[in-house]
């Protein structure tokens, strides 16, 4: 992949922002970090689209809720095409659990929508990405 050079302006205070974000996400310069924020923003704008995306959904949840490790089988069962794999651990009173997906963005949307909104998840989150394999 060949690699443009372009000139940027940018006012002191928004400079001084991306410096910040370069130095906490230890990029190695500049333009690693403003190629970053440009990737990021075209694949949540794929995800507008309705376009095929990786995701990874996380919930944290107490398994002895009654009937809740059934009621997530169920909603799991209903997107079993967009569904890659899950795992499970287990500690005391919580299970994390890690499901990998690959579908139409809306489609795992809905997914992770309906297993959080479950009595008894404590905690979830979704998280989409490109599923493309383009090297950069």
């Amino acid at each position: 992949m060949s690699v443009s050079r372009f000139g940027v302006s940018l006012e002191s205070e928004l400079l001084e922002a991306l410096d910040e974000y370069v130095r906490i996400n230890q990029f190695p310069n500049r333009s690693q970090a403003i190629r970053h924020l440009i990737e990021r923003h075209l694949v949540e704008k794929k995800w507008q689209c309705d376009n095929i995306v990786a995701g990874t959904v996380i919930l944290v949840y107490d398994p002895a809720k009654r009937d809740l490790a059934h009621r997530l089988m169920q909603i799991r069962q209903e997107y079993h095409a967009e569904i890659l794999s899950a795992q499970q651990f287990f500690s005391e009173q919580t299970c994390l659990e890690v499901i990998a997906l690959k579908g139409k963005s809306r489609r795992l949307t809905e997914l992770s929508d309906k297993l959080i909104a479950q009595k008894g998840v404590c905690h979830g989150k979704l998280v989409m990405t490109q599923s493309d394999s383009r090297h950069k």
